[in-house]
């Protein structure tokens, strides 16, 4: 098969979209098929385009034996209105300029990363321009994710908003969602073909340990996204954890990590420790160093299901949990972890206390991880199933 992606997000930036779409298409160039990608000059998280970049309005370049072609966009990660709009909005315009180069290609398939809507909506131009069919690969369910957090209020542009989101789920040949609330929502709003994609994880980049070792002081570890949604600043505050015989080790950059560095500095003694950002390469080794991982969400958002669940799973490290949805219940289902109300950080707190007293609860959890991330959640395997999957439809549909 030969088949194109249209991301805004993609290598060499650092996200769980940015992984699950990299190990996607890397994985289905192993299984034999072509694959071509378009998308933008990097500049997540930073919301400025990586230095190599600069300067550029379209350049070429390859990945893992992968064609890419990179276009401009007004970089940003400012939390105000506009300038998030300008950046979603350029990039989908500059995508349009990709037509002919996509009709050339023939492809069989053009997956579209939405949201954004915007890059949805050119993805079904661009698709019947190079007459082939549309993948709508949602990753978050707009708008009515832009409203649980308060970005967007019901209203007229809400209404316009669900509009475009239902004309491509309508338009595209196959819809996959990254988790099963975004599977049922699109199942419920006119889409077809719904396919549930997980992120999931390779266990294969992580070291195989079949029981874990419990020391003391007990380590736990959070690595990813500072950002207001995750609330790590607030954990910070909320719990001195050498007072409870447990280091906090925290990796990562975002808008909470100036407050957390600042916090830190006032309060040296709380066994917290900031380290910055860790390559995915390093993460493994700096996953695996700890005993628990801290999972957690200030307000749930409808279909969001955190990747770190996915690879504390193959770290064999059980999961502290803290928010609602469909981590949590995948954290409680397969007893790889246990859970906490978002917020609640003095549940959280004697949840971190249960787990230290009660070592055989902890090991038992190690082995549901591992276990998990083999079968459950194991990327390649995924990918594999999803390559049979469009094979079928393209077959059947020819």
């Amino acid at each position: 098969m030969r088949i194109g992606l249209l991301t805004q997000y993609y290598k060499p930036e650092m996200g769980a979209p940015q992984n699950r779409l990299y190990e996607m298409v890397r994985g289905l160039k192993e299984l034999g098929n072509e694959v071509y990608i378009v998308t933008a000059m990097p500049n997540y998280p930073t919301g400025k385009i990586f230095d190599t970049y600069k300067g550029k309005f379209v350049c070429d370049e390859v990945m893992d034996d992968i064609p890419i072609k990179r276009y401009w966009l007004y970089a940003s990660n400012a939390r105000k209105v506009i300038p998030r709009i300008w950046n979603m909005v350029s990039f989908s315009c500059m995508a349009l300029f990709s037509a002919c180069y996509l009709r050339k290609l023939h492809l069989d398939y053009l997956v579209v990363e939405s949201p954004p809507l915007t890059l949805g909506i050119v993805g079904i131009w661009l698709a019947k321009i190079a007459k082939c069919k549309l993948i709508a690969n949602i990753s978050d369910i707009w708008p009515l994710s832009a409203k649980e957090l308060g970005a967007i209020s019901e209203g007229r542009l809400y209404r316009i908003l669900e509009r475009l989101e239902q004309r491509i789920y309508r338009s595209a040949h196959i819809c996959m969602g990254q988790s099963q609330e975004i599977v049922d929502h699109i199942a419920s709003h006119g889409g077809k073909n719904v396919y549930l994609f997980r992120n999931g994880v390779d266990p294969t980049r992580f070291p195989l340990s079949t029981q874990q070792t419990i020391a003391h002081p007990i380590k736990l570890v959070y690595a990813g996204l500072l950002g207001f949604a995750q609330g790590v600043a607030d954990i910070c505050k909320s719990i001195n954890f050498a007072e409870i015989g447990a280091e906090f080790h925290i990796y990562g950059a975002g808008g909470e990590q100036e407050e957390i560095e600042k916090f830190l500095l006032q309060n040296p003694n709380r066994g917290i420790y900031y380290h910055g950002v860790v390559s995915r390469l390093e993460l493994p080794a700096k996953l695996q160093a700890a005993h628990l991982t801290l999972v957690p969400l200030v307000k749930n958002i409808y279909g969001a299901v955190p990747s770190k669940i996915y690879e504390s799973m193959a770290a064999g490290l059980p999961i502290m949990f803290i928010g609602e949805g469909e981590g949590a219940k995948i954290v409680k289902e397969n007893k790889i972890g246990m859970v906490a109300p978002a917020k609640d950080y003095t549940t959280l707190k004697n949840n971190i206390q249960f787990i230290v007293s009660h070592p055989n609860d902890m090991n038992e959890m190690h082995q549901n991880c591992l276990l998990c991330a083999q079968t459950k959640f194991n990327r390649p395997k995924q990918i594999a199933d999803l390559h049979q999957y469009l094979q079928y439809h393209l077959d059947t549909t020819k």
